[in-house]
């Protein structure tokens, strides 16, 4: 007799279940998304069909997968994707997880490209900035003919990156640097998302966070402004005149940031919030 297996709304409760004893957040939702990775199923297939019955292999794999959640292994490392700007990135525990509110500086970076330009992503992990930004001017009928280069100290983390431009097929050239170390070129517009977090913060972050997304996208130092204070100071030898520096920021950095762009002499220096109203990027031209 066939074992009776578990149908998609009792695998979903179950699985709701063992998350909130281990006060994961948002059980629910990440107990659908792991449902929805491991069965395929859709939000409108699961209300249509709640008593499928999922196979042996789903019903263990699954299981398997709510475990990990269970330990706050992130979401997304344990399908090993995150959406970014409409775009499937590949992560793994090498790359900081992209977040919604990188996507700012994005958006940002295209108000003012036309594709010709020569762009610089500093401490780009994932890749998910740069690989964007050729993948949505593209969209935009602006055809990338400028160069997109990308660094990361990291060489994992570029091994994913580079695994994720063949993916999208963006054209972007990686480099394995400490910072500007090897960098020889100039660019008309350098963007980042650099470790910002202060040294002493990082044990009260989440479990997720701190036990999972690599220290070195992490770190900033004691106040949190080691890698701004680099990238400011040394950007200037890589920018050309006009060039723009666009930098994503922790969310009170915001002062000390723009006073960096000012003692180093850059130019239309300005703040932009996220949309939950924080501060988020600080942007400034070569004069």
């Amino acid at each position: 007799m066939k074992k009776k297996t578990l149908t998609l709304s009792e695998a979903l409760k179950k699985g709701e279940n063992l998350l909130r004893e281990s006060k994961v957040p948002n059980a629910r939702l990440d107990a659908f998304s792991l449902l929805s990775f491991t069965t395929q199923i859709t939000r409108t297939n699961y209300y249509l069909e709640p008593n499928k019955e999922l196979t042996l292999a789903e019903e263990h794999a699954y299981w398997k997968r709510i475990k990990q959640r269970a330990k706050r292994i992130p979401l997304q490392h344990i399908t090993g994707e995150q959406e970014f700007m409409g775009y499937t990135f590949k992560v793994n525990d090498k790359v900081l997880i992209p977040r919604q509110d990188t996507e700012v500086l994005v958006e940002e970076a295209l108000s003012v490209l036309t594709g010709s330009e020569k762009i610089l992503d500093m401490c780009t992990g994932s890749g998910c900035i740069i690989i964007s930004l050729y993948k949505l001017l593209e969209e935009k009928g602006l055809k990338p003919e400028g160069s997109f280069t990308a660094v990361d100290i990291s060489k994992e983390a570029l091994k994913v990156a580079r695994e994720n431009a063949k993916r999208l097929e963006a054209k972007v050239t990686f480099i394995e640097s400490n910072l500007f170390e090897n960098i020889t070129d100039k660019y008309d517009m350098i963007v980042s998302n650099p470790p910002y977090i202060q040294t002493k913060e990082i044990e009260a972050l989440e479990a997720e966070v701190k036990l999972y997304d690599p220290a070195l996208a992490l770190d900033g130092g004691a106040d949190g402004l080691d890698f701004y204070r680099q990238i400011i100071r040394d950007g200037k030898k890589y920018l050309n005149k006009d060039g723009y520096l666009l930098l994503e920021i922790g969310y009170d950095e915001a002062e000390e940031v723009m006073n960096l762009l000012k003692e180093e002499n850059y130019s239309k220096i300005y703040m932009k919030k996220d949309l939950s109203g924080l501060d988020r990027i600080v942007g400034g031209q070569l004069q």
